[in-house]
């Protein structure tokens, strides 16, 4: 399904309300032909795992209201949902989603898990920018998935933020990236978060150990999933390296990285 802004496919993105990372990676990151439209996840609920329950269960309501656009998928970009919720309840929800809606619906998590199978990886090196609760919830759910975690780097919250993860800096996950490579242990580096700002990240991560390990992040994989989906094309290895490579995204990423500079 097209529109004039996005004559080979229009993509539906479900965002936490106070996210401030989705929108402008994820249209940074997608090929020429494609557009996003979004809608906010929201709840009144008091603390962070509430609100993302929350967020969960009342996803089909949050993605009504894309009405009749003409979407070719609509993806959930709240990973911590899916680590509250596991494995199993995360993919009956996104069945039934899809069921109701009749259009593809996606979760960050699964879309990370397609990327790490399309891989062929199986021992998993992650930067996590949660706290200590959601990052044990976050590993469990990816070792229920069947994956093995090599090391965790962990980025440090700022509680007097506005919000512990989305005020991060674009430089935090670049300096997580380069500890861990420092002694890298895994097949695949994951950078998690959807709210955690991974572009410049991306942008060097194909120099990490010298083009030896590749490097993903939550948006970078739930847009690839979504592309893939949308454009019936398949979400396998070539597919997925074209990507990582940043081809059709290096430059865009490159201008918008110095427009954030001083």
């Amino acid at each position: 399904m097209s529109t004039f802004y996005a004559r080979k496919g229009l993509l539906g993105v479900l965002t936490p309300q106070a996210n401030t990372t989705v929108e402008p990676e994820i249209s940074l990151l997608l090929p020429d032909g494609f557009g996003m439209i979004s809608a906010r996840l929201t709840s009144n609920q008091t603390g962070m795992n509430n609100r993302l329950i929350d967020y969960f269960d009342h996803m089909e309501t949050t993605a009504a209201r894309f009405a009749n656009a003409p979407l070719g998928v609509i993806g959930f970009a709240c990973t911590g949902a899916s680590y509250l919720a596991g494995v199993e309840r995360e993919a009956a929800k996104a069945h039934a989603v899809t069921q109701q809606l009749g259009v593809p619906f996606i979760t960050t998590g699964r879309a990370i898990a397609d990327a790490v199978w399309a891989l062929s990886a199986c021992k998993l090196s992650i930067i996590s920018p949660y706290g200590d609760a959601l990052t044990e919830s976050c590993l469990d759910y990816w070792r229920k998935h069947g994956f093995d975690i090599a090391q965790v780097a962990r980025i440090r919250q700022d509680e007097k933020a506005f919000h512990p993860i989305y005020a991060h800096s674009g430089d935090v996950a670049l300096m997580a990236l380069r500890e861990i490579e420092a002694d890298l242990r895994g097949d695949v580096v994951v950078m998690l978060g959807t709210g955690l700002p991974t572009l410049a990240a991306l942008a060097a991560a194909p120099t990490l150990a010298g083009g030896r390990v590749l490097v993903l992040s939550s948006n970078l994989c739930l847009a690839w999933r979504m592309v893939c989906t949308a454009g019936g094309t398949a979400a396998d290895r070539e597919s997925l390296q074209a990507w990582i490579g940043g081809a059709h995204w290096s430059q865009r990423i490159d201008r918008a990285l110095a427009a954030t500079r001083p």
